[in-house]
């Protein structure tokens, strides 16, 4: 006998969320914008000292969101931990919107924001960055104007890594007076710069932040809301009790103690993504400024074929052809030896496209 399932309109209209590909350990891995070198020695130490008994408690938050909130120059009470970057956006829709609600978005963006859109049964208005992937400021304080219940913007953006400027910001924040806005901040370690401070300033202002790329902690699952204490507060009754995991929770803790671990790792990162930049612009390829730990380029409409050269020689990279168009990559950054050995395969794998007459 069949059973019918009594399946959300939302979920049966949408495609499940492809996950990344399998199969990556062991290859250089510059599709997901993953700190390739990993976490520092001193999270390894801690994650040895967890005892059985720990494992068998469910994990208390008090101490270590007190360090982590010190770390990041905010309260506690200013601190809402969350499973991952992701939970960390969630969690907005499970506070704000309702079905039909109205949300605001720039695309191409961070993919999770039109998710858990679709997943709420949400309308969603999208405006757009341009050729030059450069912010519509304009376009958005229109928009703005129209009263969305959330506006999710990733700065720096991904995959265009592009930076609001702080003007810029404090133009949307005086806009949206009645609106939701969640400053995604996931790169805000390779921008120099973030607006934590401003929380008192602006209470509709949300700052999200993971701890899966300048911590190197993507496995774990560790994110984070900051907001002022009152802003926060309905957010917190949104949430699970025991929504991180006690490893991540310690994790974290000594990533933070140990800050020349990931400044130095920032360092890199910033170093290579210029150096990355100059040396596609010599071979003709077009690349975008970025803030974040990648850099996106257009190849033109031979780069497909040299990404699944490079694929096949286990070098990683996030094709956008599909979203963007033939020939633009997403090229995560990584360490020196991998981006030595990217510059050395695309020198010797790509064909620029021939010119019309």
């Amino acid at each position: 006998m069949k059973t019918r399932l009594p399946v959300r309109k939302a979920i049966l209209k949408r495609k499940t969320y492809e996950a990344p590909a399998e199969g990556r350990a062991g290859k250089i891995r510059l599709d997901f914008n993953e700190n390739t070198a990993g976490c520092g020695p001193a999270v390894l130490r801690a994650l040895a000292k967890l005892t059985p008994q720990q494992f068998g408690m469910y994990p208390e938050y008090r101490k270590p969101s007190a360090s982590i909130a010190r770390h990041l120059g905010v309260r506690p009470e200013e601190l809402l931990l969350t499973n991952g970057g992701d939970d960390a956006l969630r969690v907005f829709f499970d506070t704000f919107v309702e079905p039909h609600s109205h949300i605001l978005i720039c695309e191409p963006t961070f993919p999770m924001y039109r998710y858990w859109a679709e997943i709420a049964g949400a309308r969603i208005e999208v405006r757009r960055y341009d050729a030059q992937m450069r912010f519509p400021l304009t376009d958005i304080l229109a928009a703005l104007r129209k009263k969305p219940r959330l506006f999710f913007l990733a700065n720096p953006n991904n995959p265009t890594g592009t930076l609001v400027t702080a003007a810029a910001l404090r133009k949307i924040l005086v806009a949206a007076r009645h609106t939701v806005v969640i400053l995604d901040e996931a790169y805000a370690e390779f921008s120099g710069f973030s607006a934590l401070t401003w929380i008192h300033r602006y209470p509709n202002l949300f700052v999200a932040r993971t701890f899966s790329k300048a911590a190197g902690l993507a496995a774990l699952r560790l994110g984070a809301v900051i907001a002022a204490k009152d802003s926060l507060e309905p957010v917190r009754r949104a949430m699970p009790p025991f929504p991180v995991n006690l490893a991540a929770l310690v994790a974290a803790d000594a990533a933070l103690r140990e800050r020349k671990t990931i400044r130095a790792y920032v360092r890199n990162i910033q170093r290579w993504r210029k150096q990355l930049a100059e040396r596609l612009n010599k071979l003709g390829i077009a690349t975008f400024p970025s803030a974040g730990n990648f850099l996106l380029a257009n190849f033109g409409p031979t780069g497909p074929v040299l990404f699944a050269k490079l694929e096949r020689k286990g070098i990683l990279l996030r094709d956008r052809t599909k979203d963007m168009g033939p020939g633009f990559v997403r090229i995560t950054i990584g360490t020196r030896k991998e981006m030595q050995t990217l510059l050395r395969q695309i020198q010797r794998n790509w064909k620029a496209p021939k010119r019309k007459n």
